[in-house]
């Protein structure tokens, strides 16, 4: 949940607050316990006190109010909500540059999905991650936080008001590749298209997948097989995998080296 007034964001949950304390524990400005979660936050309050920060024992029911979720689990920590920053060129430019791979959303919707594709990235090293300034692709919420538990400390969130003009943009310097069903390439491949330039993954909404627009200007389009793929199945049991699990897979087929040398 956020603060308009004060621009804060509340994070919940003991793991992401506990690893919120120990990666980036000035970002915290004011936090809030219950009895049962107070001795583990000792050390906190007292960095809390000596840089005149705010501290409380309260209620659950408190707590709730704060983070707007009963999934609190004792604490919440107000911290300055998290800056998404506005793509330009000079960024892409040193993409390309410097060899650096992306990953794009295009419309996820669901805050634990985000959460879910933020830890995954920062779990494979995927430090760039594009949204759209779209109303259908969820924003950095108090849920998205705590499901990424930690991971947001270690990626740059971007925003751009279009993913075809960005995917214009890097045309050429960058290997645009999204996922499809009728893809004819799997993701073991993916750390061979991306052999000589950086990777631009554009992941799709959990329901329509990537827009029309976006999958005519991929480059490559992959995808991750199913069970009696290539035999006698033509299609999944199911329609498709989370997308947030379609990103582990994806994030762990991009980090190998390609077959027949370094990268």
């Amino acid at each position: 949940m956020k603060n308009t007034q004060n621009n804060e964001l509340a994070v919940c949950g003991l793991s992401a607050v506990k690893k919120l304390e120990k990666n980036r524990g000035d970002l915290i400005r004011r936090l809030y316990f219950t009895k049962d979660t107070a001795p583990l936050f000792g050390g906190l309050c007292k960095k809390l006190a000596k840089n005149h920060g705010i501290y409380n024992m309260v209620e659950a029911e408190d707590l709730e109010k704060l983070s707007g979720s009963v999934h609190h689990q004792g604490v919440v920590a107000m911290i300055y909500a998290p800056e998404i920053i506005p793509l330009d060129s000079d960024v892409t430019d040193g993409w390309i540059a410097d060899r650096e791979n992306v990953l794009v959303l295009d419309r996820i919707g669901n805050a634990n999905n985000l959460g879910a594709i933020v830890r995954s990235a920062a779990f494979f090293g995927m430090k760039n991650i594009v949204i759209p300034n779209d109303e259908a692709q969820s924003s950095i919420t108090t849920s998205s936080y705590r499901v990424a538990e930690g991971g947001m400390e270690y990626v740059k969130i971007y925003s751009v008001n279009s993913i075809p003009r960005l995917m214009d943009a890097v045309q050429g310097g960058m290997v645009r590749i999204g996922t499809a069903l009728s893809a004819e390439k799997t993701v073991s491949e993916l750390a061979g298209l991306c052999a000589k330039k950086p990777a631009l993954i554009v992941l799709g909404n959990e329901e329509h997948g990537i827009s029309d627009e976006v999958r005519q200007r991929c480059d490559e389009l992959v995808i991750i097989p199913f069970a009696g793929m290539g035999a006698d199945a033509k299609e999944p049991q199911v329609d498709s995998l989370n997308v947030a699990q379609a990103a582990s897979i994806i994030l762990y087929e991009l980090n190998k080296k390609p077959a027949g040398g370094a990268r």
